[in-house]
């Protein structure tokens, strides 16, 4: 590949990821307005439509892309690493996809509603997606090691923290006093509540199945990975 070539595939997913941006977070934006008028259910069904196609037009093309650019630095063959990344990705998939959260509601199964939860994850960070994306990028980075890796995870972290001041004023405006006392309990920076015992971490909430289900999902995405590697080189963009 050629380095004009490499340099379009950053630009591209920079242009994905900025309109996946825009797409999601005004979603979620409008949901109050877009819930009045068709309802909770299909405004998340609407939601899911628009954000699932584009997250996977974002991850097949990371993962086509991945080692364009210039190689920053090379330490997958370095003793300790694999499993370190591993590690690391379990841990921010916990974050990514807190057990706090209604699955049925997320599904629509059930009536999408907005809370604030103080238990489970959120006694570590009121943000754990942020956080996850966070560790998942740095992970990732650290070792695929090259440039287009390195923007793309910018790219990610920039999203999510836009997130974490969007998500947090459209809490304030929804709930206002509730969401003061609720940030006064809680973090956006891991453990930083608890260290400053304005939170206590309850680890007999972790206890819960969907806790259970991450650890499996994570294990299944050890042993297909190579299979998602392969399925996404047939798919040419």
């Amino acid at each position: 590949m050629t380095i004009d070539l490499a340099l379009d595939s950053h630009l591209v997913i920079l242009g994905l990821l900025l309109v996946f941006a825009i797409a999601h977070s005004g979603l979620a934006a409008l949901r109050p307005k877009g819930e009045k008028l068709i309802g909770a259910r299909l405004y998340r069904v609407l939601f899911a439509l628009v954000s699932l196609p584009l997250a996977v037009i974002l991850i097949v093309y990371f993962f086509n892309h991945r080692y364009d650019g210039v190689q920053l630095w090379q330490v997958q063959g370095v003793p300790g690493v694999k499993p370190a990344v591993w590690i690391l990705s379990a841990i921010s998939f916990l974050f990514l996809y807190p057990a706090t959260f209604n699955l049925l509601e997320i599904a629509a199964v059930q009536k999408p509603q907005v809370h604030l939860y103080e238990t489970g994850i959120i006694r570590i960070t009121r943000h754990p997606q942020m956080v996850g994306q966070v560790i998942w990028c740095v992970a990732h980075t650290l070792w695929i090691g090259t440039s287009f890796t390195l923007v793309t995870s910018i790219g990610l972290v920039l999203h999510h923290l836009f997130g974490v001041w969007h998500g947090d004023k459209r809490l304030q405006a929804r709930f206002g006093e509730s969401f003061e006392l609720h940030t006064s309990r809680t973090s956006i920076i891991p453990f930083l509540a608890i260290l400053q015992k304005r939170q206590t971490l309850d680890l007999l909430e972790f206890l819960r199945p969907s806790y259970v289900g991450v650890v499996l999902f994570t294990g299944l995405l050890w042993e297909i990975h190579p299979f998602l590697m392969r399925v996404t080189r047939n798919i040419y963009w």
